[in-house]
């Protein structure tokens, strides 16, 4: 009866998880930006597209500023998905030269200073429109004003969608940007270099090819810091600053 009682005892003692143990479980169960990784608190998978990527933790103020990055990321991720598809086919269909010079070949009865005037103005008007619809519904775009929504698009899975595409764009349009910059070429012309000699012509035998280096090391190796921060700090309570003064 003794022996029976003890070993329930010592196994309800096993089978006890710690804290920080029932903390890595609860946060594996969840899509995360690596593997096994522990979001911070304020990233409580409440809001759609969420992997709990925070490192320097902007959005831990409070709810209002984590909104307000949320819909700032959407509204980026919506210019580039714009952006990217149009250099995409200003090289596709061949006119207008590079995409970064477009703008400037592009022949108009106005002058400069009158094209600039007007989009002023207008984008005024427009983000004005932006800011007050954000303050009336928590959402920038034209959606909550839509009468009727018949292809589903205020639906969670098309609006996240419309998220991950959003980060692919962003990242996409970084690619293009650092490519005219290095390569002097757009897109489809590094890709199509690329593909004629792998070997020779990539990344990392360009002229940032040290830099890529020690970026994808840096990359790399951050999980792993991460992890041994948590474990070395031996709390659950958070006490991360990005800038440590």
């Amino acid at each position: 009866m003794a022996s029976a009682l003890s070993s329930r005892v010592a196994g309800s003692r096993l089978a006890r998880p710690s804290g920080r143990a029932s903390r890595f479980v609860v946060a594996a169960a969840r899509p995360t930006w690596y593997p096994g990784a522990t979001p911070p608190k304020h990233l409580d998978n409440s809001m759609l597209g969420d992997y709990g990527f925070d490192p320097l933790r902007l959005g831990s103020k409070d709810k209002e500023v984590l909104n307000y990055y949320r819909e700032g990321e959407l509204t980026n991720g919506r210019w580039a998905m714009a952006a990217v598809a149009g250099i995409l086919f200003t090289e596709l269909v061949g006119r207008g030269g590079n995409w970064w010079e477009t703008g400037a070949n592009v022949e108009s009865s106005f002058d400069l200073k009158t094209l600039v005037i007007v989009e002023v103005a207008l984008f005024a008007v427009l983000e004005a429109y932006r800011a007050r619809a954000y303050e009336k519904t928590g959402e920038t775009g034209l959606g909550p004003f839509a009468p009727f929504d018949p292809l589903g698009m205020r639906s969670d899975e098309t609006r996240l969608k419309e998220l991950k595409n959003g980060r692919l764009a962003m990242l996409a349009f970084l690619g293009f940007s650092s490519q005219a910059a290095v390569q002097g070429l757009g897109p489809i012309a590094c890709l199509q270099k690329h593909l004629a000699d792998p070997a020779h012509n990539n990344i990392f035998t360009s002229s940032v090819g040290a830099e890529a280096t020690i970026a994808v090391i840096a990359l790399g190796i951050l999980p792993t810091l991460i992890e041994s921060k948590n474990v070395l700090q031996g709390t659950d309570e958070e006490e991360f600053r990005p800038i440590p003064w």
